[in-house]
């Protein structure tokens, strides 16, 4: 029979991404009033929700301002004797930094919980990622979606950064495209760490940052070439800055 290792038996992987799934994984590991669980600001409420469902704290970590993930040395300068675990999330498809965020899981010994991976189909995600290529080409003005070297991004969104005065400049230029029918969306409008269930006055420029000017395009796997096309031009007529 294969053995179970101690760095095993700390990770989780919930059955989904929902607030539910991730408070079973906590409860799995023992994990509950009185102890600290490092997540992520800039993305969805649940793994805060999950925690404090625990009866455990939520503390925000900053990200990666180019992944949009955990930072690792940013969770790693929250660690304090009451963290129990890390739990990191996939950024509009671009996975979280395991590898590294285990590591330092493995030297602290913290629990790692991910959410469990939702299933789609292989045609959908293969035209998403060729609808990602296509505007990675074609874009000029914003800041196209960075993936790190050898990751598969799903693309679930496509979130570009608008260059210029963060929030307004973002608002006006999703304004602006709206009016030449392309509908784009602000998909994280205030990070986790500022509302009010979980308001926390930690400092987290990078979020701040990212979630003052990042704005998600249509990528989704209906559409046509034609269709992206105009969505690029849209864009490119804008310059980046309005």
């Amino acid at each position: 029979m294969q053995q179970t290792t101690t760095a095993d038996r700390r990770h989780r992987i919930a059955t989904d991404s929902t607030a539910s799934a991730l408070h079973n994984a906590l409860v799995e590991l023992r994990i509950g009033r009185g102890a600290e669980v490092i997540v992520p600001s800039f993305g969805p409420t649940a793994p805060a929700d999950a925690v404090r469902l625990a009866g455990a704290i939520p503390v925000f970590a900053d990200i990666d301002e180019r992944t949009f993930c955990l930072d690792p040395d940013a969770v790693a300068a929250c660690i304090t004797p009451r963290t129990a675990a890390i739990l990191p999330v996939d950024v509009f498809g671009h996975p979280a930094p395991l590898a590294r965020l285990g590591e330092l899981a493995d030297r602290c010994s913290l629990a790692i919980v991910e959410g469990g991976a939702t299933s789609e189909d292989a045609g959908a995600v293969a035209r998403r990622r060729a609808h990602a290529r296509f505007l990675d080409s074609a874009l000029t003005g914003v800041v196209v979606p960075y993936a790190e070297p050898g990751v598969r991004h799903l693309y679930h969104q496509y979130t570009v950064r608008v260059p210029g005065n963060g929030r307004p400049d973002r608002d006006a230029f999703a304004r602006a495209l709206a009016v030449r029918g392309v509908k784009a969306a602000v998909s994280v409008p205030v990070p986790v760490h500022r509302m009010a269930a979980h308001r926390s006055g930690v400092d987290l420029p990078r979020t701040e940052l990212v979630a003052a000017d990042t704005l998600s395009l249509p990528v989704h796997s209906g559409l046509t070439q034609r269709e992206l096309t105009h969505v690029a031009n849209a864009c490119n007529a804008l310059g980046g800055l309005l």
